[in-house]
């Protein structure tokens, strides 16, 4: 599975941006897709997920700015991020799982290059 994203890029607080992620190869193993991201000298954490039957869990700072959607048809997710704040900036990276290879002990997870989100006051 490759990830592709794109839509990162310097916005002023209180703007908005439209993170997309498109999956291409054994795409039919992944069961959930989502955004997490980084800051500078921050661990990586998760920002919003969705599963493939629609099921969205967010991190309780975004909840109410940022909304996940996802084009199966497509392969791709979005991420709509509005009122931004400083505090958003980092680097987001697009994320999917495959859970089948939890069972055979596997790392379930797949990484897209990160787009880097900078929010100026």
């Amino acid at each position: 599975v490759q990830l592709q994203a794109s839509g990162g890029g310097l916005v002023q607080a209180g703007g908005s941006l439209r993170l997309s992620c498109t999956a291409s190869g054994d795409i039919f193993v992944i069961n959930a897709m989502g955004w997490y991201r980084q800051a500078p000298g921050k661990q990586r954490e998760m920002v919003a997920t969705i599963t493939d039957g629609g099921t969205t869990r967010y991190d309780t700072s975004v909840k109410g700015r940022f909304t996940i959607s996802r084009d199966n048809g497509k392969s791709t997710v979005y991420l709509q991020m509005d009122s931004l704040k400083p505090e958003d900036t980092a680097v987001y990276y697009c994320n999917a799982e495959d859970w089948g290879r939890r069972l055979l002990g596997d790392d379930i997870n797949y990484w897209g290059k990160g787009t880097l989100v900078t929010v100026s006051s």
